[in-house]
């Protein structure tokens, strides 16, 4: 950690340069003896990605930001308040610690937070953020969490991972057991030393893989901020014996959607040509895998087995995109191109043989307008297109 990038004429540089070309800046020089062209342009780079994410570090003073790959990795603001309110105590050990963000919501919520980083540079870091954004409920250490936690006696009101999902080679990994930490093999262990273990995981870790290599799962959350999903929570509770809720949210400008399913219940969907209106579920829906329960639930038809849109001929509230059907015609490419005026529209394929950019070759309607068509399946496993309004 290099002091001298806290300097006020090095913080005003650093500033200045957020908009500017980084490839020319680099070529310039670092005007400052004591600090490289390189720590300035990962100042400037790592900053820029905390403006919309992380909006409290962004707006303060004298903040220091690690490599930018921290920064990417690292929870958003919006998805650390949302699994802080999961929790409440009076103290929560982060084995996991990151950059921060979750202990700094976590500490909204807890008397105190411990906050463990294997990375000394890191947890330094994070220390020096801690105390310019003035908070003072938060321990930090440096060293491994489970190890942390097997030098105290005491026990604590919950544990929370974020285990990396790269292995020692830095390739993606894909199930619970080949993260670091190694959650499955640390579980006995974990609950030990706590009833409660909130376990983050990356939305390409598979929710039935998971669901086996762990026990006493008590909730599962979905989490989706602007239709991307961004985090799969798995709330464990010691002992915990019953139904498993699974809880979708998609967080919007204006507001949040939400749909709730019980894993593994039993439901069906009924199946129907296109009526009048068409609902495409929210990807944190999708992700969830509750496509037969929100049928069930919001009485609506599915189009097919496997398209994963639904309709009906009232309007309801739905937990996605809604739109109006217009006309539903058979997939033609030569007639679908001469019936779309102005040769634009937003393209959207479920279940569809063909990808948004061969049917855009194909057909030379280009991105944009009003016009939403669906390229999919019917439930007599004819290919449609849908044309549509937005609702």
């Amino acid at each position: 950690m290099n002091l001298q990038l806290l300097k006020s004429d090095v913080q005003k540089f650093i500033d200045k340069n957020l908009k500017s070309d980084l490839t020319k800046l680099i070529l310039k020089g670092s005007p400052f003896k004591e600090t490289s062209i390189q720590e300035l342009a990962n100042q400037i780079v790592a900053k820029q990605k905390s403006e919309k994410k992380l909006p409290t570090w962004f707006s303060s003073e004298n903040i220091y930001y690690p490599p930018k790959v921290s920064i990417e990795q690292t929870s958003s603001e919006i998805t650390a308040d949302y699994k802080s309110k999961l929790l409440k105590g009076d103290v929560i050990v982060d084995i996991t610690g990151g950059f921060g963000i979750d202990c700094y919501y976590f500490s909204k919520q807890f008397k105190e937070v411990i906050h463990c980083e294997i990375d000394a540079t890191l947890s330094t870091i994070v220390a020096h953020n801690y105390q310019q954004l003035k908070q003072h409920t938060i321990v930090t250490h440096f060293g491994d969490g489970i190890q942390y936690l097997k030098n105290k006696q005491e026990n604590f009101d919950c544990i929370y991972v974020d285990p990396s999902r790269r292995n020692d080679r830095k390739e993606k990994v894909f199930l619970l057991k080949d993260c670091v930490p190694n959650v499955p093999d640390h579980l006995d262990f974990l609950f030990s030393k706590s009833k409660q273990v909130l376990l983050k995981n990356s939305p390409i870790l598979d929710i039935t893989s998971a669901i086996n290599e762990l026990k006493f799962v008590k909730e599962i959350h979905v989490v989706a901020v602007d239709n991307e999903v961004k985090e799969v929570l798995f709330l464990l509770e010691k002992g915990f014996v019953g139904t498993l809720p699974v809880k979708t949210i998609n967080i919007l400008k204006n507001k949040t959607q939400h749909f709730n399913f019980l894993w593994n219940s039993p439901a069906e969907s009924e199946y129907s040509e296109p009526l009048l209106y068409l609902y495409e579920p929210n990807a944190a829906l999708l992700k969830s895998g509750g496509f037969h329960q929100v049928s069930a639930q919001l009485s609506i038809f599915k189009l097919h087995q496997h398209s994963h849109l639904y309709t009906s001929e009232n309007l309801i509230a739905f937990p996605g995109r809604i739109f109006k059907i217009e006309t539903v015609l058979s997939y033609d490419k030569k007639q679908i191109g001469k019936l779309v005026s102005h040769k634009k529209a937003n393209i959207t394929t479920r279940n569809f043989p063909k990808t948004v950019a061969q049917i855009r070759q194909e057909t030379k309607i280009k991105e944009g307008g009003t016009l939403f068509l669906f390229f999919t399946t019917s439930k007599n496993n004819q290919l449609i297109v849908i044309f549509c309004s937005k609702e």
